[in-house]
């Protein structure tokens, strides 16, 4: 399960994907401003959509008379923002003449100054007329960044995720994490502003996601900042993550699975429905009050259960924007934040009931949920 696999990291748009089809790289870590301290998120995506469409400039699928007569997108966005109090969502788009890449392992973009590989990643984006552009979906602001980046500890979903399984194009989404722990060091400008990022307290987040189209509902939670209540002591070699929904494969689709995974001092549990042999369950929910948003996730095998509790401050996060590689964006009310907290529960099972192995908070949690509009 914690095996590292760049080989899943490279670009998966081939085939019928390449008219059809998205890729992405995700970022995501915590910043300290230069002066005054204050912890700030971040978050560096490189999205990729339907290459053989391309040309020299990016084609909107927003835009309404691509709307108007079923124009595809067609482009690379490079999708930086933060959250907190003063949160925004920036995209730069790209014609896929103007980009240059090294698809296979170890896997490399760039486009402009925007450069992204395994280790590292540097660009800016600067957005003054977001207002004016809706096709943009975006916000106004400025960042830049130059950054290096160690992924310490992977979760490799395994089988769902496998070279057969992507050659066939099986499922609608895939998903593959290589660093739930995330180390990251360098700075970011931020309107203005310096936030260094140091790698112990960077917190940081790394994973990928390709397919046809997104799922519904979406679900995301993963932390790398847990601390024991058991022993009141950071643990320095956990992470644990939590993704999915509704997975689909050819047109069957798998309601409310997730897959999960947690990797506590350096022995890891999963909860991965595709491994049928663990018996893996899973329930979860999901709900919003006036201020905050809430998850609830109860995911077991036959010799584990692992309880989270996540919540996130509204005023805090995005609603997230991304339109599906056939111009439709169905995701409207996607909860997206970087500084979710909340509690973890990891027991083992035994003939007497459940023995609790640890019980955990966590802070600095990646928190995602959306469904798709009626």
């Amino acid at each position: 399960m914690a095996g590292h696999d760049i080989t899943r990291n490279e670009f998966m748009l081939t085939g019928s994907l390449a008219k059809c089809g998205y890729d992405w790289w995700w970022h995501s870590f915590t910043a300290r401003h230069a002066v005054t301290g204050e912890e700030k998120p971040f978050f560096i995506e490189f999205f990729t959509c339907n290459p053989a469409l391309g040309k020299d400039e990016p084609i909107l699928g927003q835009l309404p008379e691509n709307k108007a007569k079923g124009i595809r997108p067609s482009y690379l966005m490079v999708k930086v923002g933060t959250w907190g109090a003063e949160h925004f969502q920036l995209h730069k788009f790209v014609g896929w003449n103007n980009v240059k890449m090294h698809g296979k392992a170890p896997f490399w973009i760039k486009a402009e100054n925007c450069f992204l590989s395994e280790t590292e990643t540097e660009g800016s984006v600067c957005i003054t007329e977001a207002e004016e552009h809706p096709e943009w979906m975006c916000d106004n602001g400025e960042i830049s960044w130059n950054l290096k980046i160690d992924k310490q500890i992977a979760f490799n979903v395994g089988y769902g995720a496998s070279k057969p399984l992507r050659e066939a194009k099986a499922f609608e989404m895939y998903w593959h994490a290589e660093g739930i722990k995330t180390q990251y060091s360098g700075t970011v400008i931020c309107n203005g502003e310096e936030y260094v990022v140091t790698p112990e307290t960077s917190y940081g987040y790394a994973d990928k996601n390709w397919g046809r189209d997104f799922t519904s509902p979406w679900v995301w939670l993963a932390s790398c900042n847990l601390t024991s209540r058991r022993t009141r002591k950071k643990l320095e070699n956990t992470a644990f993550d939590i993704g999915g929904g509704c997975p689909k494969i050819y047109a069957l689709a798998l309601d409310r699975k997730l897959l999960g995974c947690i990797c506590y001092e350096g022995r890891t549990y999963e909860f991965n429905f595709s491994k049928f042999w663990t018996m893996s369950k899973t329930e979860f929910a999901f709900r919003e009050s006036i201020h905050k948003v809430y998850w609830k996730v109860r995911q077991e095998t036959a010799t584990n259960v692992m309880l989270t509790e996540i919540e996130c401050k509204k005023e805090n996060m995005l609603l997230i924007n991304y339109e599906a590689p056939d111009g439709q964006k169905r995701h409207n009310r996607l909860w997206n934040g970087g500084n979710g907290k909340g509690r973890i529960r990891l027991y083992k099972k035994s003939s007497k009931g459940l023995i609790l192995i640890d019980d955990m908070d966590a802070e600095n949690v990646g928190c995602e949920y959306g469904e798709y509009d009626d």
